[in-house]
């Protein structure tokens, strides 16, 4: 800021030379009292250097905005800046960007929510002369009146949404405060680089219905895609189906049925429709009578020897037929007879 080597260095040269005329002065009596008030003179003016800053060093970054007996006189820096001692006065400027943490505010929504808003301010004062003067004259504390500012306005920001707008245009807010904070501090020299909202904490309760409202609507989606998949399924086996046959029809049944009866412990039943399938199979058709009696019992076993051979890949057995026997037996009894005779 200042030069106080420099200051100091001045200070000693002074007080050397006041020191040395009084030593002269101590053996010649005559002239003390004749050079007296330059004396006092010499050390009012050491005095008045060693309470004050006469000479200030300033920084690239750094301006002076110099008062004289209370108003605005000049703006000094970079470099060395010469202050008239208790005729002048000077307040510092820093032109380098300030990053203000803007404390963390509680906001209530447009639909009623309660969020807790962080925001953070980049601001900086331009390097123009009159900019600098104004950030001096113009407002008290730019860094604290920009704080307040950007609070209540991203109170108004905030208020004006919903939650869901809130978190969907973040950006939003942000370029809307930070015009709002622009408007404002065109007369105070500055110039607002960035507003941005850094946190939005929402309650936990309120987290916890969004998440099952989301977890929802996928489970819902989910069912639909799963549907639909079905359908085509569904719609793919019907075409396929629609080019075949009944013996096809009746060989993908019996196959089904036959993978069916592998597993341990399962049992099949067989409807009554079955009496075409075996005909199908065996190449002609066989119904069974209706009612009871000898003749349907009879159909039904056949029924079961074709269904048995189509589970179990075997062929069904062929029954010996009685007139066979009984032809056998005839011839057996006429050659006993002829032996007889």
């Amino acid at each position: 800021m200042a030069g106080p080597n420099f200051k100091y260095i001045i200070f000693l040269a002074i007080l050397v030379i006041i020191l040395l005329i009084a030593g002269s002065a101590l053996s010649y009596a005559d002239f003390l009292t004749s050079n007296i008030y330059w004396i006092i003179l010499l050390v009012i003016f050491l005095v008045i250097i060693w309470r004050h800053d006469f000479i200030i060093q300033l920084l690239d970054y750094q301006r002076a905005v110099v008062y004289r007996f209370g108003k605005v006189n000049r703006v000094g820096g970079p470099g060395w800046a010469f202050i008239w001692p208790a005729m002048e006065s000077y307040a510092l400027v820093d032109l380098r960007t300030k990053t203000i943490d803007v404390p963390q505010q509680e906001v209530v929504t447009k639909d009623g929510i309660e969020l807790k808003v962080d925001a953070v301010i980049y601001l900086k004062v331009k390097k123009d002369n009159q900019s600098v003067v104004n950030s001096v004259i113009e407002v008290e504390d730019y860094v604290q009146a920009a704080k307040l500012f950007v609070v209540s306005s991203v109170r108004d920001v905030v208020g004006s949404m919903t939650l869901s707008e809130v978190i969907s245009n973040i950006e939003t807010i942000n370029t809307r405060v930070k015009v709002n904070l622009s408007t404002i501090s065109q007369s105070w020299g500055i110039t607002i680089d960035s507003v941005e909202i850094k946190d939005v904490q929402i309650p936990d309760t309120v987290l916890d219905a969004m998440h099952q409202e989301k977890a929802a609507v996928q489970q819902k989606l989910a069912r639909m895609e799963k549907a639909l998949a079905h359908k085509a399924e569904i719609e793919a086996v019907k075409e396929a189906a629609s080019g075949l046959d009944q013996k096809a029809l009746t060989y993908y049944y019996i196959r089904a049925i036959e993978n069916m009866s592998k597993s341990k412990g399962s049992k099949v039943f067989f409807p009554a429709e079955f009496s075409n399938l075996a005909g199908a199979l065996s190449g002609g058709k066989v119904a069974i009578p209706s009612g009871g009696g000898t003749e349907s019992e009879k159909y039904k076993k056949v029924l079961k020897d074709y269904i048995d051979a189509a589970v179990n890949k075997t062929k069904p057995a062929k029954k010996k037929s009685t007139k066979k026997k009984s032809k056998k037996k005839t011839t057996k009894k006429k050659a006993k007879k002829k032996k007889k005779k």
